[in-house]
């Protein structure tokens, strides 16, 4: 038991900002394993955003209670996955070939194809939230960030990490996971859509991954295989799906 809240601990320090205790050990190896946990890691970014939506709506106007949440998830997670979305729309649409787009996307600076789709992807996030209303924007938040990870450990399991660097950040998570692995982060990340009406829990379910299948297989046509910044890719384009789908479902169910 203590191994598995060492392993959460792991995860939350990689993919979030938020403190964790100075016994929890690290290698390479429990990194690795951690990302079982991902999802769980999304539920605490959940929490924090949902929790922040749900106190500025009592006392601010709807629009910029909305503008903190999105603030809050932002600050939580360190931009994490923002900066792998923007990263991989200047590699992927400024490189000819493989060599070319890992290159740009290892470079610091922000093009305008990373520019465009972040401001795209933010914008989006706040015009769907806004649209859910309160309760509506804090299950969606709740149910949504666990699923988005867990889209992203299907590209782990299911393609090979690209970068030949072995001192690259992402590298240890990038180990393929085995089905154990995969086994808790699903059952982490799908049960929150439960929260939500059940069909449009299956609509969230469905298009997530229907859009993780294809962002995999043109991972797999361009680079043979995803990087750190294509997983934060991943989880950004599942969660604008999930928003998407619960405005669509919203008025219907």
């Amino acid at each position: 038991m203590r191994y598995q809240l060492e392993l959460f601990f792991t995860a939350l320090g990689f993919f979030t900002r938020l403190p964790v205790p100075g016994w929890v050990p690290y290698s390479p190896e429990r990194l690795n394993a951690s990302t079982r946990y991902f999802p769980l890691a999304g539920l605490a970014i959940a929490a924090i955003a949902a929790a922040t939506l749900w106190l500025a709506a009592h006392i601010l106007p709807w629009p910029v209670a909305v503008l903190l949440a999105m603030i809050a998830s932002l600050r939580a997670s360190g931009v994490f996955h923002e900066d792998g979305l923007a990263d991989s729309a200047d590699g992927l649409g400024g490189g000819w070939d493989k060599t070319q787009v890992l290159a740009i996307m290892k470079d610091s600076r922000l093009g305008t194809y990373g520019t465009v789709t972040l401001i795209g992807a933010l914008a989006l996030k706040f015009a769907t939230l806004q649209a859910l209303g309160l309760q509506g924007a804090v299950l969606a938040l709740v149910a949504i960030h666990p699923f988005s990870r867990f889209c992203a450990t299907l590209i782990i399991r299911a393609l090979p990490y690209v970068r030949e660097d072995a001192s690259a950040k992402s590298k240890p998570v990038g180990e393929r996971i085995g089905a154990h692995e995969l086994t808790i982060a699903a059952l982490i990340g799908l049960a929150p859509l439960a929260l939500l009406p059940p069909l449009r829990a299956l609509a969230v379910l469905a298009l997530g991954l229907a859009v993780t299948l294809w962002w995999g297989l043109y991972l797999k046509r361009r680079l043979g295989g995803f990087t750190g910044d294509c997983l934060g890719a991943t989880q950004q384009l599942a969660e604008l799906a999930g928003y998407l789908v619960c405005c669509a479902q919203w008025n219907s169910l």
